[in-house]
């Protein structure tokens, strides 16, 4: 459907000028490169002054995680990639410190409050003695009694007894209920002093945090000149050289040729283009509209389709909707997910990805919205009379919502059929499929109908036409006549699969039961709280109805985007799409966008 028709071509240059060659052919992003020779070297490429891809990576992971970010500098007049790097580094390093610190002078300050600010009086202060600290548990203090250790009880609150003892030595384990409590020997004043000093030396590097993310898009861009140029010498070694030449050949789409035959003109290189050989494993190129390309998302997520498949795309995404407004089965939810949908909307179009995802994320809410009203839910309750005319199913009924999943699962499985049929149109095989198609509308006339008769005859021409037409081996002989036998026999013992594949869309409607039977548990529960506490039962039923929905909505949208993907890559990806591709990657320069805040 959408699968881009790709070419092979062969480009042969002067060796002198491979260099100059490959940079442009970056620049142009067009070819998929086919290794004609393997290097296991690896190499690891430094930027200048010696700086390293890792080192890079950190500090711009370091900047962007700053809540707060300056204006973006665009030119490297004042911009020193070393100095801005070393300082990042060295701002991260030492703020790593003083977190530890901080951490560790909360934590001490917390355990020493209770006992008060006091100095230590050291050894001679008590004349060899020592003050050992223990926080008692209140219940546990009348293990204290008879113990021979001079102890006191210094602060007491509703659980625990702060103890203290004195002691030439620790006393031993047996001698405290509870082992004792580090208290070290700074004053509580001196440790408060600390964390000021400590805080304020913090707050002065996140300002100098905030003062280096100016630097963000010149370290983004060195970054991604550097991945190139480390791109650039893997498809180096990956070209056949001689003393003077080389060859470098790659996949393009078949469209681009003139661009490529303009580009071979201006660089001087000889090509040659060519289209796949049988025996030929080309990569993947989806072109989808922008506005249901989020369905090439889901697919690359799961499984790439062959170069010699078909792109199931556009099936995904639709199919995908409907099966997620069936499993949320609530208008009001629908809202709520518009509501996210619009809070993200604006960061979410900074990206292509973010932009197909988000025309999907429109899809499955408006899907959603619709199939909430025609069963007439708005967080579990009924519809205002304005919309009830809208209302058309009732989740409560049983064997309706079952017959509309087993119904739309047969559909799906059948559009799968279909599909495989008409790929295999030019050869008997397009029977087998066909013949599944009759299979499963007998199997579901039959259990609609509660009645066998046509059936009988749809059962018979679907069995005969996948025992005889399942197999690619040729129709003469009769060596070959029990070979397609025995090929048939196997596809037939698909049969249990395929009453399983079917029944497995059950999971719509028990999924959306349960949605909806939760929203109105909430709804009830809450009443009930309100009418048996008057007064605080106001707050509480707010409470319930929040909590209560909120919790339903993030499980109804898990168990949608879960289940939704899942009967769209597993059943119908097992009747539709045999062959497993790999993704078009070409051989392409990085780009880095300025950002401004």
């Amino acid at each position: 459907m959408s699968i881009v028709t790709l070419q092979k071509a062969t480009l042969i240059g002067l060796t002198e000028d491979k260099a100059q060659v490959l940079d442009q052919l970056q620049a142009l992003g067009l070819v998929h490169v086919i290794p004609l020779r393997h290097e296991s070297q690896e190499r690891e490429v430094a930027l200048l002054d010696g700086v390293y891809p890792e080192q890079l990576q950190q500090a711009i992971r370091y900047l962007l995680s700053c809540p707060q970010k300056r204006k973006q500098v665009t030119t490297e007049r004042h911009f020193s990639l070393r100095q801005v790097l070393e300082g990042v580094l060295k701002n991260r390093k030492k703020r790593l410190e003083l977190n530890e610190q901080r951490d560790f002078l909360r934590k001490r300050i917390k355990d020493l409050e209770p006992w008060g600010s006091f100095n230590l009086p050291g050894e001679q202060g008590l004349y060899g003695q020592l003050l050992w600290f223990y926080l008692v548990p209140n219940y546990r203090m009348h293990e204290l009694e008879g113990n021979e250790l001079p102890w006191a009880v210094v602060h007491r609150d509703n659980r625990n007894s702060y103890v203290a003892v004195i002691s030439r030595e620790e006393p031993r384990s047996n001698q405290m209920p509870v082992p004792r409590t580090h208290t070290g020997s700074v004053p509580l004043e001196q440790l408060d002093a600390q964390l000021e000093d400590l805080e304020i030396e913090l707050e002065a590097l996140d300002a100098e945090r905030e003062a280096f993310t100016r630097w963000l898009y010149l370290l983004q861009r060195s970054l991604a000149g550097n991945e190139d140029e480390a791109e650039r010498e893997e498809v180096s070694r990956q070209t056949l050289d001689t003393e003077e030449v080389f060859a470098l050949q790659g996949w393009f789409p078949a469209q681009q040729q003139d661009a490529l035959e303009s580009f071979a003109r201006r660089q001087g290189l000889a090509l040659v283009v060519e289209a796949p050989a049988e025996d030929d494993l080309p990569p993947t190129l989806l072109q989808n509209p922008d506005r249901i390309s989020g369905g090439e998302d889901i697919v690359r997520f799961y499984q790439m389709p062959g170069y010699r498949s078909w792109d199931p795309s556009r099936v995904i995404f639709f199919s995908f909707a409907i099966f997620f407004a069936l499993i949320i089965s609530d208008a009001g939810y629908a809202l709520l997910l518009a509501a996210v949908l619009g809070f993200y909307w604006r960061r979410m179009g900074e990206s292509a990805t973010g932009r197909r995802l988000r025309a999907l994320g429109v899809t499955l809410t408006l899907f959603s919205a619709a199939w909430g009203a025609l069963v007439g839910s708005y967080f579990g309750a009924a519809p205002p009379e304005q919309l009830e005319g809208l209302k058309l199913f009732d989740m409560n009924d049983f064997d309706s919502m079952m017959k509309i999943s087993v119904i739309m699962g047969a559909g799906h499985l059948v559009l799968a059929n279909l599909i495989t049929a008409w790929r295999s149109r030019a050869s008997t095989v397009m029977l087998a499929p066909l013949g599944w198609i009759v299979l499963i509308l007998a199997g579901v006339s039959a259990w609609l109908r509660q009645q066998v008769d046509i059936e009988w005859a749809m059962l018979a021409a679907g069995v005969l036409a996948i025992l005889l037409c399942s197999s690619h081996r040729p129709w003469q002989g009769a060596k070959n006549w029990m070979w397609r036998l025995i090929d048939g026999l196997m596809a037939l013992t698909g049969l249990s699969k395929m009453f399983g594949d079917v029944l497995s869309y059950l999971r719509l409607f028990a999924l959306g039961l349960a949605s909806a039977s939760l929203a109105i548990t909430f709804n009830q529960l809450a009443s009930d709280v309100a009418a048996a506490v008057p007064g605080m039962g106001l707050l509480l039923e707010v409470l319930i109805l929040l909590l209560g929905h909120l919790l339903n909505f993030v499980l109804a949208v898990v168990s949608g985007v879960i289940h939704g993907l899942r009967l769209n890559l597993i059943e119908f990806y097992n009747w539709s799409l045999a062959d497993e591709g790999y993704a078009f990657q070409p051989f392409t320069k990085r780009e880095v966008n300025p950002w401004t805040t």
